[in-house]
């Protein structure tokens, strides 16, 4: 018997700590391939969070890396002043767009070493922070620049001096932080970086920062570029990328990514779980939404569109289905809309459940986000024989055959609510539809070949 592949894969906010597509999509990927041995290398915010999944057998450890906290060197970094002049040299790369390349920076940061105290306290750190205010914060005072810059470095320190554990290919689930650890990993050991994208994390993160309003103009400026130039190290340098769909492919390949090496690999889910699904009828007309409780998604245009539907629709039942603890604040502002609507008989929030059991009534599911990439939920309800509107985020679109009678702009609950009663109103229409999008699913995104598709990429990595 040969020696089973360990794979290791780096996570950024995701898997195993938050649910989620991505998250999912993980973890059915490591239980799909009992074969491989897979390590965890997560990424977190925070120490001592809690697991939300119940790992695998197959995952063989597990590595928590804190950004939050404030590292101490275990390892002596020689020659200080080079890997300075580097970091130098890498933010004028930032700055310009040009390729950065790490391998030098790498070899002068031992595992285990941590920089930012040598940027700090060294006459060339400080010269260089000085310089950079100067230069990049003209209008405000150093202190607001200092505690911007020592937020951002000190997370790619702590990157870049971490120890992931030791694995034959490195898969990351991100750009960003994930990715500069499996890069960082690739120079170092000299092993495969295989990247895996479901959206585009630079995207998201620059929509996250323009929503911001705590982040002013220049330090907003300076967390973009940093984004931007983490995502396009990862495509120049990882040995295969991958995106689900077209569009975000050629995204990769604009900014670095290889023609040859830049390949689309559709999400999959269990077809046979799925539409399984016995579907009955209940009295009334249930429209839901599975997903977690938190902005990206935008439940209150959800809870818009259900107020537009009820004024017509009397008889309509509408349901959350989903966690509501990641953001508790977005849930409580949920909560109150709600009420102050008048819809606190008939809108639901039911926290975590066996979505199984809410696909055999429901008559039809929403998706209201902002910004999606190729949300498994789309496909798990057409497997089940439940029709779907949705906004017009990634690769929806595409999914939904482009239909307008499915489609809406992002927040425009007016047209969600039209759609919704479309599909109410033209039952026998919905029924042949519905058929269509059954077998769709079942030819084009069974998870069974994603299992297959990811376990050739590894060997194939491995053998070349």
């Amino acid at each position: 018997m040969g020696k089973r592949i360990r794979v290791c894969f780096v996570l950024e906010g995701s898997y195993p700590y938050i649910t989620g597509g991505v998250s999912s999509w993980v973890h059915d990927l490591i239980q799909g391939m009992p074969e491989i041995d897979f390590v965890l290398f997560s990424i977190s915010p925070g120490k001592d969070q809690t697991l939300k999944y119940e790992l695998p057998e197959n995952v063989v450890e597990h590595r928590d890396l804190v950004l939050s906290s404030i590292k101490k060197s275990k390892t002596k970094i020689k020659g200080k002043v080079k890997p300075l002049k580097l970091i130098r040299k890498m933010h004028q790369d930032f700055r310009t767009s040009a390729r950065t390349d790490l391998g030098e920076l790498v070899s002068h940061i031992p595992e285990g070493s941590y920089l930012y105290d040598e940027a700090v306290k060294s006459d060339i750190g400080w010269e260089m922070l000085g310089e950079a205010n100067v230069k990049n914060n003209p209008m405000y005072p150093f202190t607001d620049y200092f505690w911007a810059w020592r937020s951002a470095h000190n997370m790619i320190f702590t990157i870049l001096g971490a120890q992931p554990p030791e694995a034959d290919i490195y898969h990351s689930v991100s750009t960003g932080y994930a990715g500069l650890i499996a890069l960082a990993a690739k120079i170092r050991y000299g092993k495969p970086f295989l990247l895996t994208e479901h959206g585009l994390y630079h995207k998201e993160r620059e929509m996250e920062l323009r929503k911001a309003q705590f982040i002013q103009g220049y330090q907003r400026d300076m967390w973009i570029k940093i984004y931007n130039s983490l995502s396009r190290m990862a495509y120049q340098q990882s040995d295969i990328s991958t995106s689900l769909f077209e569009y975000n492919r050629r995204i990769q390949i604009s900014l670095g990514a290889g023609e040859d090496t830049a390949l689309v690999i559709p999400n999959g889910i269990d077809v046979e779980k799925f539409s399984s699904v016995q579907r009955e009828e209940r009295e009334g007309f249930h429209v839901g939404l599975v997903g977690r409780v938190v902005p990206i998604k935008d439940i209150k245009t959800f809870i818009t569109m259900s107020r537009m539907v009820h004024e017509h629709v009397k008889e309509a039942r509408f349901y959350c289905i989903g966690p509501t603890d990641e953001d508790e604040a977005y849930f409580e502002d949920c909560q109150r809309m709600v009420e102050s609507f008048n819809l606190s008989d008939v809108f639901f929030f039911t926290g975590r459940q066996n979505v199984l059991e809410y696909y055999s009534f429901l008559d039809v599911v929403l998706l209201t986000s902002v910004r999606e990439a190729q949300p498994l939920v789309i496909l798990e309800a057409y497997s089940a024989g439940v029709p779907v509107v949705s906004t017009k985020v990634g690769n929806v679109p595409e999914m939904l055959d482009y239909d307008d009678r499915f489609l809406a702009s992002s927040k425009d609950a007016e047209k969600l609510a039209w759609n919704v009663k479309w599909i109410k109103n033209h039952p026998d229409e919905m029924t042949l539809i519905n058929v269509k999008n059954k077998e769709k699913v079942k030819k084009l995104y069974n998870k069974k070949d994603l299992y297959s598709t990811y376990q050739k990429l590894y060997t194939d990595l491995l053998e070349n």
